[in-house]
């Protein structure tokens, strides 16, 4: 059974590249390593949902059931060696290939004639300061990161967001001076 790929299949992979783990390990490094950043594993069920695929596709298997009286029974998962040459394909891919997203905000902008200007701006500033603050989390998170001298590949996803989101920044700044300034207006917007 092929599996198709997916940024949290690929993280739990290289996770169990490091070393075999049970679902709370890997959720619990994601979150250490500042993985949660790129991956959503929000919501456990999703972490196992995954797992179950991977497991379906034989890219991860069993390696051992744990009993410890202080936790519920944990099995823990190690990669197979298809497994390892899937992730490197799939690594591969999304390195080299850009994929049309669909985030909400596009979408959102695409519909801004349902409301008034003075609207759109005042949701706008309001994502403005939201962007600052995760501006200013990149930026923390990058100090550490050289505060403990990690080495840079550990922190690209992080610049890439970084970088991202100044982008973000700049043009929401742009579009919010236009909105402030009247140079960008419109009417038709519905009760």
């Amino acid at each position: 059974m092929a599996v198709r790929s997916s940024p949290l299949g690929l993280t739990v992979l290289a996770l169990l590249l490091y070393k075999p783990l049970h679902p709370y390990g890997m959720q619990r490094l994601i979150k250490d390593w500042g993985k949660d950043q790129v991956v959503n594993v929000g919501q456990r069920t999703s972490l196992y949902r995954t797992i179950d695929r991977l497991t379906e596709g034989g890219l991860i298997r069993v390696r051992a059931t744990e009993r410890d009286q202080a936790y519920p029974e944990r099995t823990v998962y190690e990669i197979t060696d298809e497994g390892r040459a899937t992730a490197r394909a799939w690594l591969d891919e999304m390195l080299a290939t850009p994929r049309r997203d669909y985030p909400e905000f596009p979408a959102a902008l695409s519909n801004l004639l349902m409301i008034a200007p003075a609207e759109a701006l005042s949701a706008l500033e309001r994502r403005a300061a939201k962007v600052d603050g995760l501006l200013a989390e990149h930026d923390r998170v990058l100090a550490r990161n050289a505060r403990e001298n990690l080495d840079r590949v550990a922190g690209l996803e992080t610049e890439y967001a970084r970088a991202v989101t100044a982008a973000e920044h700049a043009w929401l700044r742009g579009v919010i001076d236009d909105l402030r300034s009247g140079t960008l207006t419109w009417t038709g917007a519905t009760p």
